[in-house]
């Protein structure tokens, strides 16, 4: 059975055949590796499509529609982005539409593009540069944000107007299920795939003195990686070409550069207003805790939460995790590492989720824009918060758990121990 590397501690591993309910977790750090899936790949190019035709329904029809004495206006997710691009807040858009519309977009055409041949029996034309790309978009497809966005939108007008729910609400809602079920085929998945179809070599490498073992961070193939030099290039891989690194180049001053950025930007990300309203009785502007404020007075308690974990709570968390893990591994501390990689698993999973409030504002100015009776535009604090959830993101990209597990097998500590949770 072909060599498997644990992306969190490098530990190289024989890949098993698992059965139904079954799971394969690296030994090492209890990193979840692989788990059973029955669906063949006709399975998952059915749904790629079904996801492609509710994504064109999704983004074609208007999310909800209001009411204000007598006046209407609905919208989609991209009425949503043009309007926010004519209000001359073109950062704004171009981050929600790159995250909500473009990305979503791209990821399925490429899982398309990759399936429809391996389907059939044969290996798609680039599959390994589209592999690649796949795995740069994955993170930052943030439909389902939206899709929670919108919810807090329409709760937050509807205590002032008649709202009406749309066709685009429950396309993005079953468009959020397919695409999280499609978030399964990594692309070290879709090789997999391959390789048990018979349609990519999987070389078995030899281990020499002098050389170590690294498992390619795009396709997963485990070869033989002699150590660089200073003065030497870095080698590709041989199946699908990517750039190969033992470890993550200049990850903690990369980390260290990205977290800082993020959290200077996360001061005014929460002074300055996210929103501003215009309406006959006057103007004013919102901070992310003052709409927290505003839905929890309106009775809207769990709204009010979700928004407060999402906008307050997450981002807060992100940096000191990350805080935490960048000096404990500077230090060389090797203690509690398995308790640390569930802490970088943890953010991973919930770092696209503070874009929460930035999809909220631009909803908000495409719905209520009623020119001379109320209008709703986004704000500089909509602009740092996006900032910030970007950062946060690059910098958990930038930090490399591996390095805590290498300084723990050079001091000699035992990898395998088991550690009390």
């Amino acid at each position: 059975m072909p060599l498997i590397a644990c992306e969190h501690c490098a530990s190289v591993q024989r890949r098993l055949s698992l059965r139904r309910g079954e799971l394969a977790a690296c030994e090492r750090c209890g990193t979840v590796l692989w788990r059973y899936s029955r669906l063949t790949l006709n399975d998952w190019l059915a749904i790629a499509l079904a996801g492609f035709v509710v994504f064109c329904i999704a983004n074609a029809f208007p999310v909800a529609r209001i009411e204000v004495y007598g006046a209407q206006r609905s919208a989609t997710l991209l009425d949503a982005i043009a309007i926010t691009w004519q209000q001359h807040h073109w950062s704004v858009a171009i981050m929600t539409g790159t995250a909500g519309f473009a990305l979503p977009l791209l990821q399925l055409l490429a899982l398309l593009w990759v399936l429809v041949p391996l389907a059939r029996g044969r290996l798609p034309a680039h599959k390994a540069q589209i592999c690649r790309r796949l795995g740069w978009l994955r993170p930052w497809s943030m439909v389902p944000v939206f899709l929670l966005g919108a919810i807090v939108s329409l709760v937050k007008l509807a205590g002032s107007v008649q709202v009406h729910v749309g066709l685009g609400l429950p396309a993005f809602g079953l468009l959020a299920v397919l695409l999280t079920m499609l978030g399964r085929l990594s692309p070290r998945a879709l090789w997999r795939h391959a390789e048990t179809a018979g349609l990519a070599q999987v070389p078995e490498p030899r281990y020499l003195p002098g050389h170590v073992l690294a498992g390619c961070h795009a396709c997963g193939l485990v070869q033989d990686l002699a150590e660089q030099r200073p003065d030497e290039h870095a080698p590709h891989c041989v199946r699908c070409h990517a750039v190969l690194h033992h470890r993550k180049p200049q990850s903690l001053a990369r980390t260290w550069a990205l977290m800082l950025t993020a959290a200077i930007l996360y001061i005014p990300a929460n002074v300055l207003p996210v929103m501003h309203i215009a309406s006959v009785t006057g103007d004013s502007g919102h901070t992310i805790l003052g709409g927290v404020v505003e839905l929890w007075h309106g009775g809207a308690w769990d709204i009010a939460l979700i928004v407060f974990v999402a906008s307050v709570v997450v981002p807060m968390t992100k940096l000191l995790a990350l805080l935490l893990l960048v000096l404990r591994a500077q230090r060389g501390d090797v203690g509690g590492l398995r308790s640390r990689t569930r802490m970088y698993e943890m953010v991973e999973i919930i770092g696209q989720w503070s874009m929460l409030d930035v999809f909220v504002v631009i909803l908000l100015s495409a719905l209520a824009n009623f020119p001379g009776l109320m209008r709703i535009s986004a704000d500089l604090g909509a602009a740092a918060f996006g900032l910030v959830v970007v950062l946060t993101m690059l910098a958990a990209m930038s930090f490399d758990p591996r390095r805590a597990w290498d300084a723990a097998h050079t001091n000699g500590v035992l990898t395998h121990m088991k550690e009390s949770h």
